[in-house]
């Protein structure tokens, strides 16, 4: 273990032990700030909230971004309901938060990000271009990434190609490419019914259920198969499109509950269809349907670019390394998407678990947790991974490739 990784892991701790939720992270982003400052990036803070903007200016040529979320979660609710066990791997710098933490390896993600600033900072000789750090808020309400990008700064530096990151429950020392595929994206729906019609309300509840492909986890067990699934070419075949329905009622006071509606919904093109059948669901009963937004878009990593990738990983840290994906996980959505809408890019899946030690490495569980050599290897990949690009993009800039 290098220096450097100990410093990743101690300061991975830190975060950990003070998590912030979803806009509220003004502690986690002046560490951020402060590990950049000293690394020799050119910081701007308060992009869209306390999301932080920080440039790498090693030589003329070509830019490419990388982000790293740094929110929390409520402990309470935004967790699978699996049971709890006794073990526990975070003694010592546990969440001092009541209610909040580190539930999803943001404080991971975060540490590794200031890792490959301070890799690369240290190596810009190696470098053939510039590139752009994104540390963003408020990932897990879907918000941060469009607030920063509201702001213009993201899209002034121009990155060609965005990378990302995200925690999953593989071995450490792994990481999975998942070309052509992501995560799913999001409708919210409420659905106004007749005043007083309870049969109407049970009938639409189990019409709307019956839209639903896939349904959540209910163990442990269950979640680590299905993500396993998706490296299985076989059963990621069959699972080309998924549908995850979730609902509750509102409660407004002194008026007529109205049912809500979350369909997580892969490919995205499927939107317009399940919207007209939920319309239709509903008015068999004499209801009608309010959507407060447009669809949530999916997270649709790079074909081409997740195949360079994971080439290039294979060949860096060896074959057995790199998994490939052949399926969207159909559970979670991440806001990652929108920056792919900037450029074309791919979020990685990085192993984080040891089954041995009895570490899940599974995001959104009560017992999440990870080993923490997962930081180390996600920078060396990922610093070797945006080495690369930089070069291959300069390399087609000169032989007339590209622009």
């Amino acid at each position: 273990m290098t220096n450097l990784d100990e410093d990743l892991i101690a300061l991975r701790r830190e975060i950990h032990s003070r998590p912030e939720l979803a806009g509220e992270e003004r502690e986690t982003a002046g560490l951020v700030a402060e590990q950049l400052r000293a690394a020799g990036l050119e910081v701007t803070t308060g992009v869209g909230g306390h999301g932080i903007v920080a440039v790498l200016d090693a030589s003329a040529g070509p830019t490419v971004g990388y982000r790293a979320d740094m929110d929390a979660v409520d402990a309470q609710t935004n967790v699978l309901p699996f049971p709890l066990s006794d073990r526990t791997f975070d003694d010592g710098f546990a969440s001092r938060v009541p209610g909040v933490a580190h539930l999803c390896g943001h404080d991971l993600h975060t540490a590794i990000g200031i890792g490959v600033a301070r890799t690369l900072a240290q190596n810009t000789e190696s470098l053939r271009g510039r590139l752009v750090f994104v540390f963003q808020p408020a990932e897990e309400n879907l918000q941060g990434a469009r607030a920063m990008l509201e702001t213009g700064l993201v899209q002034k530096h121009a990155p060609s190609e965005f990378y990302a990151v995200h925690c999953a429950p593989f071995p450490a020392g792994t990481i999975t490419v998942s070309p052509g595929y992501g995560l799913p994206g999001l409708d919210h729906m409420r659905i106004i019914l007749p005043a007083g019609d309870d049969a109407a309300a049970a009938a639409v509840a189990a019409e709307v259920d019956k839209l639903g492909t896939v349904v959540f986890p209910r163990s442990i067990d269950e979640y680590n198969s299905r993500f396993r699934a998706v490296l299985d070419p076989e059963i990621a075949a069959s699972i080309q499109e998924s549908i995850c329905v979730a609902q509750w009622t509102e409660q407004p006071e002194g008026a007529q509950p109205i049912p809500n509606v979350i369909l997580r919904v892969w490919p995205q093109e499927l939107h317009t269809e399940l919207r007209q059948q939920v319309e239709q669901i509903a008015a068999a009963v004499g209801g009608h349907v309010e959507f407060p937004g447009d669809p949530f878009p999916a997270m649709v990593n790079s074909a081409e670019l997740s195949t360079a990738a994971g080439r290039y990983l294979s060949a860096a840290l060896g074959p057995e390394s790199v998994a490939w994906c052949g399926a969207s996980w159909p559970f979670n959505c991440e806001d990652f998407a929108l920056f792919l809408h900037q450029a074309p890019g791919a979020q990685f899946y990085l192993g984080v678990a040891d089954a041995e030690s009895g570490i899940n490495g599974a995001p959104h569980t009560p017992d999440f947790a990870a080993d923490e050599r997962a930081i180390g290897h996600g920078v060396r990949a990922m610093s070797g991974l945006l080495t690369d690009r930089l070069a291959t993009l300069s390399a087609d800039v000169a032989d007339g490739r590209r622009a």
